[in-house]
């Protein structure tokens, strides 16, 4: 993996008008994409959404969306476009938001992944996510319904 040059990077809350650009990523990155309605409607009620560009071109390299409430984080979608995959952008993605939630006093940050999405598993792991359950059935799945591993991380 080649590590990030964070000095290229601007992470920058997500506008209106930045959901088009991350519908032209979202359903290349995933085969049961989010909808454009569901980025509006993350906007609409106060989610903290991002996007993370490259600070020279502002190129869309990735974005996610987090839900915030009384100590408590969940990640609900951290994505990098895939072209850009495995080169250290996710990790930065993430450790970006677990420093959004630290300035928001959150204690605890949680997430789904699917168990088999290795590359989000480890990632996960190595920033210190342990599973704490499993949601049966959580995710729609070319031949039915996936299951979902649920993460925590304590936040210090």
């Amino acid at each position: 993996m080649n590590a990030v040059t964070a000095p290229n990077l601007e992470l920058r809350p997500m506008m209106r008008n930045d959901v088009s650009r991350v519908m032209e990523v979202e359903p290349r990155a995933y085969p049961f994409s989010w909808t454009e309605a569901i980025f509006q409607d993350c906007l609409r009620v106060g989610y903290s959404c991002w996007v993370l560009e490259d600070a020279k071109t502002s190129h869309l390299i990735g974005y996610g969306v987090m839900s915030m409430a009384v100590g408590e984080c969940h990640v609900l979608n951290l994505t990098v476009r895939p072209e850009m995959q495995g080169r250290g952008f996710g990790r930065h993605l993430l450790r970006c938001f677990l420093e959004v939630a630290r300035e928001r006093h959150v204690e605890t940050v949680f997430l789904e992944v699917r168990p088999t999405n290795a590359p989000a598993l480890e990632l996960y792991r190595t920033e210190g996510f342990n599973e704490v359950g499993l949601r049966r059935g959580y995710y729609p799945a070319i031949h039915g319904r996936e299951d979902a591993l649920v993460m925590a991380r304590h936040l210090k």
